[in-house]
């Protein structure tokens, strides 16, 4: 792959109108403040990330989640650009110094599709298919979309977001560019090939806007034929991915100390596992130059110290494997290629949040109701589209916004439907419907 080809500005959906600009921002500028000023976006805000949405005290949620990984993501794909240019001023004529924008754009946009109560919510799309009512629609929809809905995933429901034509839309979704839609495509191939992994990049119905984007940038094609179709990574997916990676992780341990699941010790302890004895040292003194004495603001300075050195690590592991990157044989994730004191303490994060954070009760206690609302939800809506001439099913027909094609003649668009109606609620939303159409709660007048 070439960066003259990789870097695009090209807007899918009005190609036609390439050449012109309306003002003196570049186009990638425009993706991210059309994805700051979007209605997905904003939701963000009441959509779970781990722990439930703060009552006295506030952690993470979707949206803030977002804004610190397309700050961190920017950040690395300047840092990247810059080198690269240095190694080779001839790129100066292309778009690679934008780099940094373009991966800051992809990543407001990488938890888009993401249902709500997170991972729950996944897990309850595709049980309800796999093992609970949905299981009969197998044989009624088409083999690609049986493959999609059981695998449903948030990633590929990002890239239908921003692509698909909802009722009432232009061409084109959003109208995004080439690159920035290609750097959200985490597993760039289809749910049939998605194995035991269970990921996968864009639905069927999506596979020929992918296609048309990739072919465009010159990404590389790895595997096509009756079973799907698959290619190498977009390389600034490996940029998204790490600012997430090293967002979702190190602050995690943050939020789960500020909820006093973890001591001050053990949240200091893990965070200075990533330094040299030297390197800590120095922080301890500086942390004592400051005069900081509250626990919470000193745990904020070792993490951002922690996330620094972690960008800086995702950064050189980039520029040492960009030749593998480009030729498609880059294997596993930047996390995965950084030094051996940071991977090590890295590691020791994930393995104490997969014992003491995502199973804490706190987060067991949102996945099991937000995963019996979104079953309960999935059984009504699906129901009421296989059965449209009912009573009932026509009542809740017509709560769904009208940019859904709930009403479709085909059976796997209406059922395309019901996902992008329900996936698109938010916690608190998807929470008061489940209560309106069980009779546990009416309207307010």
């Amino acid at each position: 792959m070439s960066w003259r080809e990789l870097m695009s500005n090209k807007r899918f959906g009005q190609e036609h109108r390439h050449s012109e600009r309306y003002d003196d921002r570049s186009e990638f500028r425009r993706d991210y403040d059309r994805l700051i000023f979007s209605a997905p976006f904003r939701r963000l805000q009441n959509k779970t990330q781990v722990f439930p949405l703060p009552g006295s005290v506030f952690v993470h949620n979707r949206l803030t989640h977002s804004l610190e990984v397309s700050c961190l993501g920017h950040s690395m794909g300047r840092d990247i650009a810059c080198e690269l240019l240095r190694r080779d001023p001839s790129l100066e004529d292309t778009l690679l110094p934008e780099m940094g924008t373009v991966v800051s754009a992809a990543c407001l946009a990488h938890d888009l599709g993401n249902p709500p109560f997170g991972h729950s919510g996944e897990k309850a799309i595709q049980s309800f298919f796999l093992e609970g009512p949905g299981v009969d629609l197998r044989g009624m929809v088409s083999p690609p979309v049986w493959s999609d809905i059981t695998h449903f995933e948030g990633n590929a429901n990002a890239f239908r977001l921003l692509t698909h034509r909802f009722v009432g839309r232009r061409e084109g979704g959003f109208v995004m560019t080439y690159s920035t839609l290609a750097s959200i495509v985490k597993y760039p191939f289809s749910s049939s090939l998605a194995g035991k992994h269970g990921k996968f990049g864009f639905f069927e119905s999506e596979r020929p806007c992918y296609e048309r984007i990739a072919a465009d940038l010159g990404v590389l094609k790895k595997e096509e034929g009756v079973a799907g179709v698959a290619y190498a990574r977009f390389p600034l997916v490996y940029l998204v991915e790490a600012a997430d990676d090293i967002c979702y992780e190190i602050m995690d341990i943050e939020d789960a100390h500020k909820l006093k699941i973890l001591t001050y010790e053990e949240t200091r302890d893990l965070y200075y596992a990533f330094f040299s004895e030297e390197d800590q040292s120095k922080v301890e003194a500086r942390i004592e130059a400051e005069g900081l004495s509250d626990d919470n603001e000193k745990v904020g300075f070792i993490r951002a110290r922690v996330v620094g050195l972690l960008q800086q690590e995702c950064v050189k592991a980039f520029l040492a494997n960009e030749e593998a990157i480009l030729s498609g044989t880059f294997t596993g994730s930047l996390i995965d290629h950084i030094s051996d004191v940071p991977l090590k303490a890295y590691r020791a994060c994930q393995q104490l949040s997969a014992a003491r954070i995502y199973n804490s009760r706190l987060v067991l206690d949102i996945e099991l109701s937000g995963y019996k609302i979104m079953e309960t939800l999935m059984e009504q809506m699906v129901g009421a589209v296989m059965h449209p001439e009912r009573f009932y099913s026509k009542q809740l027909i017509k709560r769904v916004s009208s940019q859904y094609d709930i009403n479709a003649r085909n059976l796997d668009d209406r059922i395309m439907a019901v996902l992008d109606y329900i996936s698109g609620m938010t916690d608190v939303y998807a929470l008061d419907v489940y209560q309106k159409i069980n009779g546990m709660s009416l309207p307010v007048l």
